[in-house]
């Protein structure tokens, strides 16, 4: 069974800077992304930053333009761990943070199956 458990959430004045990490397990090889989505209350769920190509060398990185500059991604393989570093918080990033993983079939039609996390509070005060 796949699970994904984020940590690293909590309440920082704005300017600050969070750390969010997830560690996966249960996952098979086959994992297509590894990332980050968030929901503010009232709004829908959006794309923060993810990790495609996931296991390869020349894997690629996708980041919503709201946070672009100030946070970053990183991975680590050995340890099915996918990092976010979010620097320069604002109130507007106050949201639930969630871990997302995909894999793909390794044979037609190559379906994506997700997978996602509880969610990690993030805060951000004036």
């Amino acid at each position: 069974q796949v699970q994904l458990v984020e940590s690293g959430g909590g309440l920082v004045q704005a300017g600050g800077s969070l750390n969010l990490s997830c560690v996966a397990s249960g996952l098979p090889w086959n994992v297509n992304s590894m990332g980050w989505y968030r929901q503010a209350p009232e709004k829908d769920r959006e794309l923060v930053a993810i990790i495609t190509k996931w296991i390869a060398s020349d894997y690629a990185t996708k980041f919503a333009d709201s946070v672009k500059g100030r946070f970053s991604i990183s991975r680590d393989l050995a340890k099915k761990t996918v990092h976010l570093q979010m620097n320069s918080l604002k109130p507007e990033d106050t949201a639930v943070y969630y871990c997302h993983a995909d894999t793909m079939e390794t044979a037609p039609p190559f379906r994506l199956t997700d997978h996602w996390g509880r969610g990690t509070q993030v805060t951000v005060s004036d």
